[in-house]
């Protein structure tokens, strides 16, 4: 019954802000054609800033029809909420996680493939491959959206409150949360750990109340996030690197005309590259403050052992979904070139 009530509950939250957004209309008072972009990072983060360059490159080409909006912390709701509000073109674009993208589309999964890429270099250039991105990005039209670009992430480690992790071992019963994603908790179950999916929202109050032991994440959520303040151990076993995604509605895309379509797509390359730039310089400043200011320890364990017992999904995920077997090979040829000494690159 607290199940129903809590989902009853959502779905009228949706259609709330749904009814609410729609009820604002499509057109300013000046008759432009308000554009909302919403996303869960704060305002400092290389998201957001990338996101205010979109705005403005938009607006200073077609400002006269367009009023692009960009709204930070989740604002206009959870990713998930803003992902099903993308859908119904209650909200033109948002930001989402690979995670949440592979309840949509099993071609997402291939990004979620522990130490898939063996270095940063390899993990963009596979990023940057039309011929690997451009059919995932379009496999979610059915559903009435589709990806315009992928954001840098970083990479995902484990970071604990008081049990620093050197090897898999000492990962053994401690509560991890992990994104909503069965590829996540099937990682969890092989190294170790209790897989805790939850809402991004949620980490920092359940890492105060110790109702998980850890998360998973990049070094941004030490200090855009406060998790820093409770958890003083960050460990780059280095096991992910999986792009954010920025979706629009499908229904306002094909709408607009070719030229603006054009100008919109060169917003799309301007986040992309604008956030990369944003992110290198906000990751070292984001270690030196949690190291100075919030006490918290870099590891540098041995990712061997960690790989061992990941790479094994890599064959039985393929085995699942036989389709994403030609975008795998397309990424180890990236890997085969641009592997670095240290494996799976740590931004």
């Amino acid at each position: 019954m607290r199940k129903t009530y809590k989902m009853l509950s959502l779905f009228l939250g949706i259609a709330f802000l749904a009814l609410v957004l729609t009820g604002c209309g499509a057109s300013s008072s000046g008759g432009k054609r308000i554009v909302r972009i919403g996303h869960n990072q704060a305002t400092d983060h290389p998201t957001h800033v990338a996101l205010l360059e979109f705005e403005r490159y938009v607006e200073s080409k077609l400002g006269d029809k367009y009023n692009v909006e960009v709204y930070p912390s989740e604002l206009l709701g959870s990713q998930t909420d803003m992902v099903q509000l993308t859908q119904t073109g209650a909200i033109d674009f948002c930001v989402a996680s690979n995670s949440i993208l592979e309840t949509f589309s099993d071609n997402y999964t291939l990004f979620n493939m522990p130490y898939l890429f063996a270095s940063s270099e390899a993990y963009h250039a596979s990023m940057d491959d039309p011929d690997i991105v451009g059919p995932i990005f379009d496999s979610t039209k059915k559903a009435g959206f589709e990806a315009v670009t992928w954001i840098d992430a970083g990479t995902r480690n484990f970071y604990t409150v008081s049990t620093p992790i050197e090897s898999p071992a000492d990962l053994k019963g401690l509560k991890i949360r992990v994104q909503q994603s069965p590829t996540n908790v099937e990682m969890m179950r092989l190294l170790g750990g209790s897989a805790t999916p939850m809402g991004f929202g949620e980490v920092y109050t359940a890492l105060q109340s110790k109702i998980i032991d850890g998360a998973e994440n990049n070094e941004m959520a030490l200090t855009s996030n406060g998790h820093g303040d409770v958890c003083k151990f960050y460990s780059y076993d280095m096991h992910q690197m999986i792009p954010d995604i920025l979706i629009g509605n499908c229904a306002f895309l094909d709408g607009l005309s070719p030229e603006e379509r054009a100008i919109f797509q060169e917003g799309f390359d301007l986040v992309n590259q604008v956030e990369r730039e944003e992110w290198t310089k906000s990751v070292e400043a984001a270690k030196e403050r949690a190291a100075n200011d919030q006490g918290v320890q870099f590891l540098y364990p041995d990712t061997a052992p960690f790989q061992e017992i990941c790479l094994p999904m890599h064959q039985t995920v393929l085995d699942q979904y036989p389709d994403l077997k030609p975008f795998y090979d397309a990424i180890q040829v990236h890997n085969k070139t641009l592997a670095s000494e240290g494996g799976a690159g740590n931004e």
